[in-house]
């Protein structure tokens, strides 16, 4: 997940459409690159850059990348933002700072609800970001329908470039995503078959009724239906209701 880990080579056309991401003045290369690695987490290509402070190309950028090198390799730079935007019908533009004028705001999930709803109306859409240090001007986020805003600490909500492109990039990515919200994987076993639950059940009720367990006959069902039902919420596995006859069996084997 992390680290200097190097991804597959992906064939960018393969990918659905997508957002075009706007790096409005970006500064370092480093930022760069880490933006490109967040976009092809999620599914995103098309990187536009303007004004790219240091220069471009950037060799820090690719470096920063973590193999997102055919994103860098394919990102375009414009001289305006104007420029940058000028094929896309539906612009977005992120801002962390309250505005002096009239504009709709969205979250993250939010904005990327609006996104799949242009693009699967076939039209081209893009976010804008801004500088590292001040963000988008007030002329960039005037080129914009609506502004992006992430909700987070009041007290301290303070979000790097390649941060801000993640966030909105992932809840753009999840919007259609089927993963199931949990799942449980096992390996090389299996859920257990009921079957062999309750015959390792009968021998353990069976094993405390020799030992003396029960001290009080009449609470002796409650008990019992407690156990069973512990068992039952556990979700054991094939191999763990083995090793937990082995466990029985192996005790019921000492000598007294």
């Amino acid at each position: 997940m992390a680290g200097t880990d190097r991804v597959k080579q992906v064939d960018l056309s393969a990918l659905p459409p997508a957002p075009a991401v706007v790096l409005v003045d970006p500064q370092l290369g480093e930022n760069i690159g880490m933006v490109a690695r967040a976009m092809l987490n999620c599914g995103l290509s098309d990187l536009r850059l303007v004004r790219p402070r240091d220069g471009w190309p950037s060799e820090k950028a690719r470096e920063a990348s973590s193999g997102a090198v055919q994103v860098i390799d394919a990102a375009r730079v414009f001289e305006t933002t104007a420029h940058a935007i000028a094929d896309l019908q539906v612009v977005l533009a992120t801002t962390a700072r309250e505005r002096e004028q009239v504009a709709e705001i969205l979250t993250p999930r939010a904005a990327a609800g609006r996104l799949h709803q242009a693009l699967g109306a076939g039209l081209a859409a893009g976010i804008l970001f801004g500088a590292e240090r001040a963000g988008l001007t007030n002329e960039d986020v005037a080129l914009a329908d609506a502004i992006v805003q992430v909700p987070l600490n009041p007290g301290f909500s303070s979000l790097n470039l390649a941060q801000a492109v993640l966030l909105v990039a992932y809840e753009w990515y999840c919007h259609d995503d089927a993963t199931a919200p949990a799942a449980m994987r096992y390996g090389q076993t299996e859920p257990a078959a009921r079957a062999d639950l309750i015959n390792y059940l009968d021998r353990l009720e069976a094993a405390l009724d020799d030992s003396g367990f029960f001290k009080a006959p009449e609470m002796r069902p409650t008990v019992v239906r407690n156990i069973r039902a512990m068992y039952a919420r556990a979700g054991l596995t094939d191999q763990e209701v083995r090793t937990l006859l082995g466990v029985l069996s192996a005790l019921l084997r000492r000598e007294p």
